[in-house]
């Protein structure tokens, strides 16, 4: 089986997330796309953060927005075995489940800053990589730095359904019609509005 891993904080979950996990379930060929519901993304702020259970319920609700929503699985992973890093919940998965072949999904605006992430080099040889383009960071996610440092693992986006199958480190870029929806704007619109 081909399942992609789509972490995330889903702050709250969106259509934009869900246009990045039907993007990667197409055009990888995988069987499918869970989910992984971050309990307090270490890079952010706490304060900002809604409850697991609201964002749980906002990535049910954004999966089924997917064209395929039964593919679409909604996880607490993180939170039920106790991991706070992405390197962490990888080694977990893949222990768990030796017999997956897991493909590491992410928005070209999380490659930006991917080399900030703990481990990030290991996560890069742990399993194969699908960055799916996400707008206002086409330019900084191909310069970033993982992009250079594993330039040469890159794959050719016509051979993507391939992808699941290689030995990392391997990634690719597949570019889709834009969605602009974010996280970050859905929360500054709700808190406006709250302050009307």
């Amino acid at each position: 089986m081909a399942v992609g891993l789509f972490g995330g904080s889903f702050n709250p979950a969106h259509d934009g997330h869900a246009h990045v996990a039907e993007t990667a379930l197409r055009r990888l060929g995988l069987d499918r796309v869970v989910w992984l519901v971050s309990p307090q993304n270490p890079l952010k702020d706490a304060r900002d953060s809604a409850p697991l259970a609201e964002r749980m319920a906002s990535a049910r609700a954004a999966a089924k927005l997917a064209a395929d929503g039964r593919a679409m699985v909604i996880s607490d992973f993180e939170t039920r075995v106790g991991t706070q890093w992405t390197i962490d919940t990888l080694r977990a998965l893949t222990a768990r489940h030796p017999g997956v072949r897991f493909v590491w999904l992410m928005g070209s605006d999380n490659l930006a800053s991917f080399h900030k992430w703990r481990g990030w080099t290991d996560i890069m040889r742990m399993m194969p990589m699908a960055v799916i383009a996400r707008p206002g960071s086409l330019h900084h996610s191909r310069t970033a730095p993982a992009a250079a440092r594993f330039a040469s693992a890159r794959v050719p986006t016509a051979q993507a359904t391939l992808l699941a199958g290689m030995e990392a480190p391997a990634w690719t870029w597949l570019t889709a019609p834009l969605n602009p929806r974010s996280s970050t704007a859905l929360r500054a619109a709700r808190d406006a509005a709250a302050h009307l």
